[in-house]
């Protein structure tokens, strides 16, 4: 074989891997650029920020919903197809968005746009793990957590930037040029293999998808409103709801999601791993916005700019330790991510207080980011290096799914921690940026977050114990072509 054929497969994964960084950047931008919005969007619509706090919250619960039954559904009519179609339909909805006359329709718009973004997501880890090779997927899976942290970072400042010189409409509209491009290039590189057909599991779908939505917004009125009958009760529901679909599941010939996935310990291990640092690490985060903007008085455009250097730094070791983890496989430098994660948990605990310097801030952020770096890359190619390929989209989808459950966990945390100290809709304000004045209860917030710190540091040691006894994983064994049969030898 000569020198130019050996290079076209590189090329063509290089460009598949192209597109699937863009939709992460895109996506990312989404998920940072609308915090800084929130006073500009409730002045102008004329709401409340009980109400429009539902444009970040209706999100995380419709991709959550959402997740699984996407990648299943990728995983029967191609994935390709369910990837292109998120971005579809994730351009258009961000028009809606920036056009939304009222906050009840820019809900609206924001749940159709969260559909997209979990087609995007739910499939792209697939496609990936599909493409390459599983001893170069870490790599692979390092620069889509790069364009993560890029995103994210970018969000911030175009954020503050177009809402404060342009208007808050166009953090929506700056999706469409983008979303354009994406969906050609898609369309252009992206093609399914040849697969064969399944069926759709119609009951277990509705089954997850009610159950989770159930206990997600069951859980996030907990934290806004106290409990109450009406939120316990849909929080037992949701419960009982995913019993049944459980029950369901191991009865049908092709379920949502195929339990035989976890007999394989690395493949489990890892999912349960996201889990619990998804509860743990974006907890910090939020706490840590609802310091600076209610206890230090910061805006919400200064706050995140604190943020930005532990972004950068991410984004720039990732790629790394995803190649460290294709070399050397996934537990030791994910579990390395969780134990420095962990070292930042205790570094806030330590020498976080009311009036602490804003380096405090800076360097525990840093020190958070790169224990991402070395845990989202190696945990996510560990995932989806130890399923067989005709249910990547499926793993995908579910890995997405505990992460967004991780999100909305730690969300009603950061917010049930707030609440113990101030009134909820203080909490709620703070944390959107339309109030800033705690007054003489901050010693008291920061206690409650300090009592935090400790929990969501339990979430990342529990998530440390599922990463280091996950087995280790020979991703040298073989071919991404062959049948991909899961391989672990625990030590």
């Amino acid at each position: 074989m000569n020198s130019n054929q050996a290079s076209a497969p590189r090329i063509s994964e290089n460009l598949i891997l192209s597109v699937i960084v863009l939709g992460s950047l895109m996506a990312s931008i989404d998920s940072t650029i609308v915090l800084l919005a929130f006073p500009a969007i409730t002045s102008a619509l004329h709401s409340t920020i009980s109400t429009i706090i539902w444009v970040i919250l209706i999100y995380l619960i419709v991709t959550a919903v959402f997740s699984t039954q996407f990648g299943k559904i990728g995983d029967i009519y191609g994935r390709s197809r369910m990837f292109n179609l998120g971005f579809a339909i994730f351009t258009v909805s961000s028009f809606l968005c920036g056009i939304a006359p009222t906050d009840i329709t820019l809900i609206i718009f924001r749940a159709v746009q969260a559909i997209g973004g979990a087609l995007i997501s739910s499939n792209s880890g697939a496609i990936i793990a599909d493409t390459f090779q599983r001893n170069r997927i870490g790599r692979a899976y390092g620069f889509t957590s790069m364009s993560w942290n890029i995103g994210a970072l970018l969000g911030i400042l175009l954020g503050g930037f177009i809402t404060t010189f342009i208007g808050y409409r166009y953090i929506f509209f700056i999706n469409v040029p983008i979303g354009i491009v994406a969906t050609v290039l898609g369309l252009m590189f992206i093609v399914d293999k040849k697969r064969e057909r399944d069926v759709l599991d119609i009951p277990g779908m509705a089954f997850l998808g009610v159950a989770i939505a159930l206990v997600s917004y069951g859980g996030i009125e907990y934290a806004s409103s106290g409990l109450t009958v009406t939120n316990l009760s849909l929080v037992i529901v949701g419960i009982l709801v995913s019993i049944l679909f459980v029950f369901t599941e191991r009865r049908v010939k092709a379920p949502t999601i195929n339990f035989s996935m976890f007999r394989n310990r690395v493949f489990k291990n890892s999912l349960l791993a996201s889990l619990f640092q998804g509860l743990g690490y974006m907890g910090v985060t939020f706490l840590i916005i609802m310091y600076l903007q209610g206890v230090r008085g910061f805006s919400p455009y200064y706050a995140s700019l604190l943020l930005l250097p532990a972004y950068l730094l991410s984004g720039i070791f990732a790629p790394y330790m995803g190649r460290l983890s294709d070399k050397y496989g996934s537990r030791l430098i994910a579990s390395s991510g969780i134990l420095i994660m962990m070292a930042g948990v205790v570094f806030y605990i330590i020498f976080l207080g009311v009036r602490s310097s804003v380096y405090v801030v800076v360097t525990g952020a840093l020190i958070m980011g790169l224990g991402g770096a070395f845990f989202w890359p190696s945990n996510l190619s560990a995932i989806m290096a130890n399923v067989s390929p005709e249910m990547r989209g499926a793993a995908s989808g579910t890995a997405r799914l505990l992460g967004s459950l991780g999100i909305i966990g730690s969300f009603i945390i950061a917010f049930v921690a707030a609440s113990s100290a101030i009134p909820r809709y203080l909490a709620f304000a703070i944390f959107a940026g339309t109030s800033n004045v705690i007054g003489g209860i901050g010693a008291g917030f920061v206690t409650g977050i300090h009592y935090s710190f400790v929990a969501l540091a339990l979430m990342l040691l529990i998530s440390g114990i599922f990463s280091v006894t996950r087995g280790t994983e020979n991703r040298h064994q073989e071919d991404h072509s062959k049948k991909d049969v899961p391989t672990e030898s625990p030590k």
